[in-house]
């Protein structure tokens, strides 16, 4: 089902052959780079490289005449150059090779399992990145809280916590303004979010009307 359109014969590249992988690899470079616009944060500048990127990959292959173990040579060499000045995030990482993999079977003349290829990943990014695969629970916030040195930072809001929150767990504790205070960092899962203002003023209550912070946890780990 999934030929190859590519003749087998060393060294033979027709200009139509190599013409239909070209097309397939830039429209299918596009479908790519529009996935990822549509389910991720993105600059000009990588979304064009996204669309480039399945055609160049492509011509490697071609070049090389299919040989698939030679090919796989040339573009880890190619790997040694850095794709871009700034880390990437997991998103960016996965639309890179799914672009490279896609421009390995266009190269190879397996147009249709392509299309095939990034329909179907197309398909599941997009459903994924539209539900809540994978979401934290919108309940849970990072906090933190300063207190004097006097106070005992292991039980000075237990009961607090108890009343107010699913679970907490102890992040950091640091000790600051010249080791007079403490500030501690908390995830908390709260059991209300309309309580969220009365769970803090008790707080502030009980470390003396110091700093509070609540905010989102970290989504973290987006990076590789």
């Amino acid at each position: 089902m999934f030929e190859s359109i590519l003749s087998s014969a060393a060294g033979t590249l027709s200009v139509s052959t190599s013409l239909i992988c070209m097309g397939a690899s830039l429209i299918l470079g596009l479908v790519i780079a529009f996935v990822h616009m549509w389910t991720s944060k993105y600059s000009k500048s990588f979304v064009i490289s996204l669309a480039i990127l399945p055609a160049l990959v492509q011509v490697v292959m071609m070049m090389v005449n299919g040989n698939l173990g030679t090919s796989v040579a040339i573009l880890g060499a190619f790997g040694l150059i850095r794709f871009r000045s700034m880390p990437g995030t997991a998103k960016e990482i996965v639309s890179v090779f799914f672009a490279m993999a896609v421009g390995l079977a266009t190269g190879m003349g397996h147009v249709l399992f392509a299309a095939y290829v990034t329909v179907l990943i197309s398909a599941l990014i997009l459903i994924l990145s539209k539900t809540k695969f994978g979401e934290k629970n919108c309940n849970e916030k990072k906090l933190k809280v300063v207190i004097p040195e006097e106070l005992d930072y292991n039980d000075v809001f237990k009961d607090i916590f108890e009343e107010f929150t699913k679970s907490c767990k102890t992040i950091k504790v640091k000790t600051i303004n010249m080791g007079s205070m403490y500030e501690l960092t908390y995830n908390v899962i709260l059991k209300d979010l309309n309580k969220e203002k009365e769970f803090i003023d008790k707080l502030r209550v009980r470390n003396g009307n110091l700093a509070i912070s609540m905010e989102r946890a970290e989504e973290g780990i987006g990076e590789l």
